[in-house]
């Protein structure tokens, strides 16, 4: 069941995803990808799997608001530009945001999308 709109907090090594509509939401937690290499750089090699398979999720959702700490958000943000950039028009908004509670998430992501639809609405 995919819901109309998401919110996604992420961080180096956690990463949740909530799909709502105006009624219901349903959260999705990833944790880190743990596939241990004797590599040289194997934790970026381990993060970006664990980004990739985030955004594999997110393909569902049209529009995601994208929010956790300012590092978290930094690193992914690079990884979306750099090895997904189709997923870029999906992702509506990137937030500093500690460490909210489901609802407080759902909350500011509806206020998000709602300021952020009236913004791109044309006035008549």
């Amino acid at each position: 069941m995919s819901l109309a709109h998401a919110v996604l907090r992420i961080d180096h090594q956690h990463a949740e995803i909530v799909e709502f509509d105006a009624e219901r939401a349903a959260r999705h937690d990833f944790g880190p990808h743990s596939h241990y290499t004797r590599q040289h750089h194997s934790d970026v090699r381990a993060e970006h799997e664990f980004f990739g398979m985030v955004c594999d999720a997110l393909g569902a959702y049209p529009q995601v608001v994208v929010t956790g700490p300012h590092t978290g958000l930094s690193a992914f943000r690079h990884y979306v530009k750099k090895h997904r950039p189709h997923l870029e028009k999906q992702l509506t908004g990137w937030e500093v945001v500690d460490h909210p509670s489901e609802a407080q998430l759902v909350a500011f992501a509806r206020q998000y999308l709602s300021s952020h639809e009236r913004m791109a609405t044309p006035a008549v």
